[in-house]
């Protein structure tokens, strides 16, 4: 069996095992198919990061197959020394600093996108929402309107999502806006999200409740900013 051969035969299981595992880079609850600024931020920095340590592994193998492969050299009991100090500075405090200076300069800018900092000449829209066991309790306190699993968001305009539990720790999370967001009893935590454009969203705890935890779903609509008017019109009149 030639080389070629062998590369035929490896390619459909290569392939089958790429497929199988771009297959969760999508859906609904992917955070690899960003649909708002603080998504974007979460998909950009997870991208960043599994490029830098596919970049550690790679350098890792190569110095491994370097290690085994080369032929060994004598060295005198003061030349191993100083290369092993060399590997040790280089390895052990060198590399770190410059891995975690990196690290740290990209995912610093990214954990701000997602923060509900103040914003100058708007105020985001507050919605409440709260975790029971096993379904969830959306407020808008502006409007008085009470909904149950339901979330409605004006697209292209920040939503603080201020949210707690009424029972057990829940996790609020809709994949495709913006990161999970703990909900405790007792204490009120923000989340701000904004949808890029109109649609539909499957929100999940995130966080194991109980025996309803997996049918704990959230639907979520994004409308356009007219619409989302006419829907709270319509629904305060119901």
């Amino acid at each position: 069996m030639n080389v070629l051969t062998v590369n035929r035969s490896l390619a459909s299981p290569v392939a089958f095992i790429i497929l199988f595992f771009l297959g969760g880079c999508g859906g609904p609850q992917s955070i690899l198919n960003p649909a708002g600024p603080s998504a974007h931020a979460t998909a950009s920095l997870w991208w960043g990061m599994f490029g830098f340590s596919a970049l550690v592994l790679s350098v890792i193998v190569t110095l491994w197959l370097y290690a085994m492969w080369r032929k060994p050299k004598p060295l005198t009991v003061a030349q191993a020394s100083r290369l092993n100090l060399r590997w040790i500075i280089g390895g052990g405090l060198v590399l770190p600093v410059i891995s975690l200076s990196i690290l740290l300069g990209f995912g610093i800018p990214m954990g701000y996108r997602m923060l509900p900092l103040p914003l100058i000449g708007q105020t985001p829209l507050r919605i409440n929402v709260t975790g029971h066991q096993w379904w969830w309790e959306i407020r808008y306190p502006d409007a008085g309107i009470v909904l149950k699993n339901e979330l409605h968001l004006p697209a292209g305009i920040p939503v603080d999502i201020h949210v707690t539990s009424a029972d057990v720790i829940h996790s609020f999370w809709i994949p495709r806006l913006g990161g999970k967001l703990d909900m405790i009893p007792g204490r009120t935590n923000i989340l701000r999200l904004q949808a890029d454009a109109p649609g539909h969203f499957r929100g999940q705890c995130a966080e194991f409740c109980g025996t309803g935890h997996a049918v704990m779903v959230l639907a979520v609509q994004a409308h356009t900013v007219q619409d989302f008017k006419t829907w709270l019109e319509a629904y305060k009149h119901e």
